[in-house]
């Protein structure tokens, strides 16, 4: 007696194996999964579908998804952007003061391009500091700049 799976077999595969990925927190074996419930919905309008071909068109299937996963759809989910990293982009920027620190009052800064998407910063000094120095950025302190002059 030959084995010939029916189209629910394939649908309860795809969903067992698309389930699987809660515990295996690959994002691969999604694909496995999508492409048995594809040969599923094949079968289903298709039933004298051979077990051989079952097999090569899920094979052929899985790897077409996870390739295009891999090469087209995983990378537009990586961030470009420089969120989390707003130190690393910042320090060591120079910049032109626009009013200096006194006292408890924090000065203002100005890039001659926008970093972190403003171009005017608040800064806190050490140095003695006048309108039009050049000032380098050394640090950060909340969303002040602490900055040294150059």
């Amino acid at each position: 007696m030959e084995y010939e799976p029916l189209y629910w077999h394939w649908v309860i595969f795809g969903f067992l194996l698309m389930l699987s990925e809660i515990f295996l927190i690959s994002f691969f074996v999604l694909w496995f999964g999508a492409a048995a419930l594809a040969i599923g919905g094949i079968l289903y309008f298709f039933p004298e579908l051979s077990l051989t071909w079952q097999i090569f068109l899920w094979t052929a299937l899985s790897t077409i998804l996870a390739i295009g996963w891999f090469q087209f759809l995983k990378p537009l989910a990586i961030d470009k952007t420089k969120a989390g990293l707003s130190r690393e982009a910042i320090v060591g920027q120079i910049g032109q003061v626009l009013s200096p620190p006194h006292d408890d009052i924090k000065g203002k800064l100005r890039f001659p391009a926008p970093i972190l998407g403003a171009d005017e910063w608040l800064i806190i000094s050490q140095d003695p500091l006048s309108i039009g120095d050049r000032v380098q950025v050394v640090d950060l302190s909340g969303n002040s700049l602490i900055v040294a002059k150059v």
